[in-house]
């Protein structure tokens, strides 16, 4: 472990469609790793604020374009965590006034995994990545997975929803994701309600990883 910690972390990409099961696939994964030994850090804490916006300047405006995000701040940050830096990072809450706001301490580890829309798209983080997952669901499953997240922990209406997921989250999806999944070391099929599945797979890949390293 402590020649590990000398040496460049392994950093896994972990990228899916809006609706794919990312967050439960990493919530599989990590539980499989002791502490100390797997970090965690997400794109989704660096959209650049838009909370002084109206609420239909929020239905309007495009949150799903590479420019929608701190690319700078999350390079930065990722870079700060290779070279055996805690990075602090305030939550993003997507501007939900029900959420509070968690500050997010994020201590570097053997195995870095990094997740998020455009982490592939972004070609200096890319080239970072010694792994990468590509998480798959039919636009459909993934709809009614998004419906049902955006209400429940965002504060949508099925209207504000569908309106993002037709002009801005589809197109988005099949311009700066869908071209790099051939190009992913894997891609998980995540179309049906199957946990039992996705945490298999997850403890395998999380197995083999301890094993390489630990």
């Amino acid at each position: 472990m402590t020649e590990r910690f000398n040496q460049k972390p392994y950093i896994i990409g972990i990228a899916g469609n809006s609706g794919s099961g990312k967050t439960y696939f990493l919530n599989c994964f990590l539980k499989h790793f002791n502490p100390g030994e797997a970090s965690f850090i997400s794109l989704d804490n660096y959209y650049i604020p838009a909370n002084t916006k109206t609420k239909e300047e929020n239905k309007l405006y495009n949150f799903d374009l590479p420019s929608a995000f701190n690319k700078d701040s999350f390079y930065n940050d990722i870079k700060s965590l290779i070279e055996g830096r805690t990075v602090t990072k305030e939550e993003y809450t997507f501007n939900n006034p029900l959420l509070k706001s968690k500050t997010l301490e994020i201590k570097p580890a053997p195995i870095l995994i990094i997740e998020g829309l455009f982490i592939f798209h972004y070609n200096e983080i890319n080239t970072l990545i010694d792994h990468r997952i590509f998480m798959y669901t039919d636009e459909k499953t993934a709809l009614k997975r998004r419906l049902k997240r955006d209400f429940i922990e965002r504060g949508y209406n099925e209207e504000e929803v569908l309106y993002k997921w037709n002009n801005h989250v589809i197109p988005a999806y099949h311009k700066y994701l869908l071209p790099f999944k051939e190009s992913c070391n894997q891609v998980i099929d995540n179309n049906i309600e199957n946990e039992e599945d996705i945490d298999i797979i997850s403890k395998e890949i999380s197995t083999y990883l301890r094993q390489a390293f630990f």
